[in-house]
């Protein structure tokens, strides 16, 4: 089939799970049309069980499998929803909570990911290296998912703000990080060189590069938009700008998803006050309101797809159980240190640890990261052992964090 054939048919199946969804389920969008995926998917199995000659399952497998993920998503969609979600987050907002947003997307990032790696190798026997690769692509909270479960959840402005900036900004750094250490544990593989200097001037390269580029971009972008009172062409602009950036910092080597979060923070605050009229505004939000909800409902009918690709071993169900478990652990960590290293200075909401540990969500850029390793003995536990986490976190913390937010946040919120 060919991208056109594909998409129209992911579209289809977006739609038509989505109605589902909305007659009969009920639940949040994003999560409804996963369930509705992900029981598709997995009743096409059960009649190939029965009925096998009809070979319904591997038709679909063959189908699925010839859609790069990694590729339409970390090169093609994420540009989009990145920008989509730096746009509704305002830099004043994220000014009252940058401490501990940059605090949980570095020193948070690299706990979970020492942790969670250190643990899986304890528990599977796995390379070290290898497993802090693992800890890497799983330990970033995924802002597609956290956005589109928080436009649900109805949690206080400030917590809200927490949760949204920190996986803004915690899943770029997460890609630099998995980016060095792929450099370090597949040294013959073309990634990105190895060595520890290599590792370190990359992750400058990347994270630095990619801030510098989102804001010059962003900038400009703005000045141009301040000149003109056209709002479909300033429609068009911010499109450019998110398209256009995000294939410059691949060919320039630095972090895309970095670039789309400053680009887009800098557009959704300083342009949005003083660069766009009030009907601009108006249409530039809802432009990329629907592009999120569109984009997101195809993302997560293509993670329910995606079953289709892991490998269904009891031995191997079994260890991805227990990275569940392990996931949330780490998660623990990542969000309890920097927490309470700035409780002496400042104060926080109530049950802001819990929730914020529950309401950290792995998603599509994790199941992504993990295609995209190369071949060895333990790509297919990995993949199904994110796969697995990815949709436990997705449903199961997706569908209660806001009722968990409710009993523990009751009090007034504080900063």
């Amino acid at each position: 089939m060919d991208i056109l054939q594909i998409t129209s048919l992911l579209l289809v199946f977006a739609a038509g799970f989505g109605a589902i969804n909305y007659l009969f389920f009920k639940l949040p969008s994003a999560i409804g049309i996963l369930v509705v995926s992900l029981l598709a998917s997995l009743g096409t199995m059960g009649i190939d069980v029965f009925l096998p000659e009809l070979g319904i399952a591997e038709s679909i497998r063959t189908a699925v499998t010839g859609i790069d993920f990694s590729t339409a998503l970390l090169e093609g969609m994420l540009g989009l929803l990145l920008f989509a979600g730096a746009l509704h987050v305002k830099l004043s907002d994220l000014r009252n909570e940058w401490s501990l947003v940059m605090l949980m997307a570095t020193i948070g990032v690299a706990l979970s990911t020492v942790i969670f790696g250190l643990g899986f190798a304890w528990m599977t026997g796995i390379p070290i290296m290898i497993a802090l690769v693992f800890g890497a692509l799983i330990s970033p909270t995924d802002p597609v998912a956290v956005l589109g479960v928080l436009r649900e959840a109805n949690l206080k402005k400030s917590l809200e703000t927490k949760i949204a900036g920190e996986s803004l900004f915690n899943d770029g750094v997460g890609y630099v990080v998995f980016l060095v250490l792929v450099g370090l544990a597949f040294p013959a593989d073309d990634h990105h060189g190895s060595g520890l200097y290599a590792a370190a001037r990359l992750f400058l390269q990347e994270a630095l590069g990619g801030a510098i580029l989102g804001v010059v971009l962003g900038w400009a972008v703005f000045r141009v938009m301040r000149q003109i009172d056209d709002y479909p062409l300033e429609v068009l602009l911010t499109l450019a700008l998110a398209f256009g950036g995000y294939q410059l910092s691949v060919w320039l080597h630095v972090s895309a998803p970095i670039m789309a979060v400053c680009a887009g923070l800098l557009i959704g605050d300083i342009g949005s006050k003083h660069g766009m009229s009030e009907e601009t505004r108006h249409y530039v939000d809802a432009f990329w309101s629907l592009i999120d909800e569109i984009l997101n409902a195809v993302l997560f009918l293509m993670i329910g797809f995606e079953v289709f690709a892991i490998a269904f071993d009891g031995s191997i169900l079994m260890t991805a159980s227990f990275a569940i478990a392990l996931a949330l652990v780490a998660r623990l960590a990542a969000v309890a240190v920097p927490v309470l290293a700035l409780r002496p200075f400042r104060q926080f909401s109530r049950g802001i640890i819990p929730i914020m540990t529950w309401g950290g969500l792995k998603g599509g850029i994790s199941v992504a990261l993990a295609l995209s390793l190369p071949d060895s003995e333990w790509k297919p536990l990995i993949l199904t052992a994110t796969y697995v986490v990815v949709v436990f976190s997705i449903i199961v913390q997706g569908l209660t964090v806001s009722r968990l937010a409710n009993r523990l946040g009751r009090e007034p919120d504080l900063m």
